[in-house]
């Protein structure tokens, strides 16, 4: 009988993605072992001693009682989750059309797509603040959800899955009467499923943690998003008295970004692997 090797490169290469993943969470460990930390023991070099240094509620109690820490997290959530509905409404017909739909110009059509992809929020940020506040729509949700309404990235992605799906289905459907819009609304987009999971995390992750756009739109405590939320606190906190509270603050917005895409990672992969398939 020949005797089994062990695969000593494989094991070599699951010990380096052990340690840069263990490297990648230190930050994430050094924000919560402080949120539970006491005001006198956050600067104490010894991370585990029990129990004069450690106050399990305490600056979770001061993190939503110093700033309206909850507004700030509804305001959030509020507008990540009006990007991302608007989004898909318009990124899913026009990623359909320039997948399955054959009209002169299409590939222009789409190469001119893809150059929105390289233009930032900073080049259009001066026109659209002007306009926004001769509309009198500074510091409201509008303005900090109306410039995102069309995502580039989003029409590529459904573009390059819709690529994938069946001719023969979209062909039935349409020998059934259905429209070029009930046939994306009611049968092709519920089978979009992994690349709606997808481009939701992206989507969801580049809002939530904006901080320059609100910066520029909004004006009251009460309309500050979670990263402008931080900084807030964060300049009260200047003299270090708040560094438990804050970091509490911080484990709480990032919180629900962990949460997602550990419930939804498994989506994700196979809607970034199915839609880059398409040609």
């Amino acid at each position: 009988m020949r005797r089994k090797t062990i695969p000593w490169g494989e094991i070599a290469g699951h010990v380096v993605l052990l340690i840069g993943a263990a490297n990648l969470q230190l930050p994430l460990f050094w924000m919560f072992v402080p949120s539970f930390r006491a005001p006198n023991a956050v600067c104490n070099p010894n991370l585990f001693f029990w129990p004069e240094g450690w106050d399990l509620l305490g600056n979770y109690k001061q993190a939503f009682t110093e700033v309206p820490l909850l507004r700030f997290m509804i305001n959030g959530a509020v507008v990540v989750i009006a990007i991302l509905v608007i989004q898909v409404a318009i990124a899913a017909p026009a990623g359909y059309a320039l997948a399955k739909l054959k009209f002169p110009g299409r590939p222009i059509l789409f190469a001119t797509v893809l150059l929105g992809l390289l233009i930032p929020i900073q080049i259009p940020a001066l026109p659209l603040y002007i306009a926004l506040a001769k509309a009198r729509l500074l510091d409201t949700y509008t303005a900090l959800v109306l410039p995102f309404i069309i995502s580039v990235f989003a029409i590529f992605l459904f573009r390059q899955f819709f690529k994938t799906y069946s001719d023969d289905v979209i062909d039935a459907a349409r020998l059934d009467g259905f429209s070029e819009l009930e046939i994306v609304w009611r049968i092709v987009l519920p089978a979009a499923g992994p690349a709606v999971a997808a481009f939701s995390i992206f989507s969801v992750t580049s809002h939530w943690n904006d901080l320059y756009w609100p910066l520029v739109v909004v004006n009251s405590t009460e309309m500050m998003t979670p990263p402008y939320g931080m900084l807030f606190f964060a300049l009260r906190a200047e003299g270090g008295v708040l560094v438990g509270p804050l970091m509490a603050a911080a484990v709480v917005v990032v919180a629900p970004l962990v949460i997602i895409f550990l419930l939804a990672q498994q989506r994700f992969i196979r809607g970034l692997t199915m839609a880059g398939t398409g040609r």
